[in-house]
C-alpha cells in the first residue's frame, strides 16, 4: 500500500483573528471606570430628580454594556483560538457580542424615552447643583475612556503588483471602534445634561431637563440602531457589496480573460479578512494554485477555494 503524501506544507490555520491585547487591557479600563461613573449618575438622577442626569447615566451604561460584552468576547476568542469547531475562527464571538448589546440598548432607550416623557408632564423639583457637579464628573470620565479607547483602528493600505494601482482598505477593530465613537456621544450626551441642568438653574427652564432626557434616549437608540445593523450584516454574511467582490472579479477578469465565474460567496472571517470561494468555467484547463497567486495581490483574502470546470 502507497504512503499517504505528506500534506503538511500545505497545512494552514483558520484563525484569521490576530487578537488585540491592548484593546482588550484598555476596555477592560474602560468599563471599570465607565461603570462606576455609570451607577453614580444613574443614582444621582433617581435622587436629584434629574432625568438629564438620568439618561447620561443610562446612556453610560449602554457603552459600559458594550464595552462589557466586547471584554468577554475578546476573552472568550482568545481562549477558543484553537478549538477546531470555528471553521473560521473565533472573530464573531465579538460580532455576537455587539449584537447582543445592541438588543439590550434599545430596550434602554425605550425605558429612557417613557421616564423623560413621563417627567415632562409631571415634573418635580430637582437639586441643580449637586446634579451638575456628577454630569461634569460624568463629562470627565467620557473623556477619559474616550482617550484610552482613541487607538481602536488602523489604515492598512497595499499595492496592486500588475496595474500599479494603489488604494487602502480600513481595518479596524469593530467593537472598539463602535466603542470609541459612542463613548464620544456619551460626552455630547454629557454637554447636553450639564447645558440643560445650568439652564434650568439659571433660567428656571425646569422641561430643558426632560428635553435632554428624550434626546440622550434618541442618541442610545440611534446607536443600537447603527450596531444592529453593522453586527448583523456581518453575521448574515451580508457582505457581497463590498469593494473586495470587485476587486476578485477584476482579477479574474485581467488575468483568466477567457474564464468566467459561475459562483462566487465571499465572507468576512475578521475585522480584516474574508474568505472566498470561487468557481470558475473555463475551455482550457486553469491551475487553482494559480489563481490563488493571483488573487493573493489582495492581503485581506484570507482564504480561498477554488473550483474550475473545464468546458468540452
Amino acid at each position: 500500500m502507497a504512503a499517504p503524501p505528506d500534506i503538511s506544507p500545505y497545512l494552514h490555520t483558520h484563525q484569521f483573528n490576530e487578537g488585540n491585547p491592548l484593546a482588550e487591557k484598555n476596555t477592560l479600563r474602560a468599563v471599570v471606570i465607565t461603570a462606576v461613573m455609570m451607577v453614580v449618575e444613574i443614582i444621582g438622577g433617581y435622587t436629584l430628580n434629574s432625568m438629564a442626569l438620568l439618561a447620561d447615566g443610562w446612556h453610560m451604561s449602554s457603552h459600559a454594556l458594550a464595552l462589557g460584552l466586547s471584554v468577554v468576547a475578546y476573552t472568550l476568542a482568545r481562549k477558543l483560538a484553537d478549538d477546531r469547531r470555528f471553521a473560521f475562527g473565533t472573530w464573531k464571538i465579538e460580532v455576537l457580542g455587539g449584537y447582543s448589546s445592541a438588543l439590550l440598548l434599545g430596550v434602554v432607550a425605550a425605558l429612557m424615552l417613557f421616564q423623560s416623557v413621563e417627567r415632562l408632564f409631571s415634573p418635580s423639583a430637582i437639586h441643580y447643583n449637586e446634579a451638575i457637579v456628577i454630569a461634569n464628573i460624568g463629562l470627565a470620565v467620557n473623556l477619559l475612556c474616550a482617550w484610552l479607547l482613541k487607538d481602536g483602528h488602523h489604515t492598512h493600505t497595499h499595492d496592486h503588483d500588475d496595474d500599479d494601482h494603489a488604494h487602502g482598505h480600513g481595518h479596524h477593530d469593530i467593537n472598539l471602534r463602535s466603542a470609541y465613537l459612542h463613548v464620544i456621544a456619551d460626552a455630547a450626551t454629557s454637554v447636553l445634561a450639564i447645558g440643560a441642568l445650568v439652564g434650568g438653574k439659571l433660567l428656571g427652564a425646569a422641561w430643558l431637563d426632560p428635553v435632554m432626557g428624550i434626546v440622550g434616549a434618541g442618541l442610545v437608540g440611534n446607536w443600537a440602531y447603527g450596531l444592529l445593523r453593522q453586527s448583523g450584516r456581518i453575521l448574515l454574511d451580508a457582505e457581497m457589496d463590498h469593494p473586495v467582490v470587485q476587486e476578485i472579479r477584476e482579477v479574474v477578469a485581467h488575468d483568466f480573460p477567457a474564464a468566467a465565474i459561475s459562483d462566487l460567496h465571499v465572507w468576512r472571517v475578521s475585522k480584516g479578512h474574508y474568505a472566498c470561494i470561487l468557481a470558475l468555467v473555463n475551455k482550457a484547463p486553469i491551475s487553482a494554485e494559480a489563481v490563488r497567486r493571483s488573487l493573493a495581490v489582495h492581503e485581506e483574502i484570507a482564504h480561498v477555494s477554488v473550483e474550475v470546470t473545464v468546458q468540452p
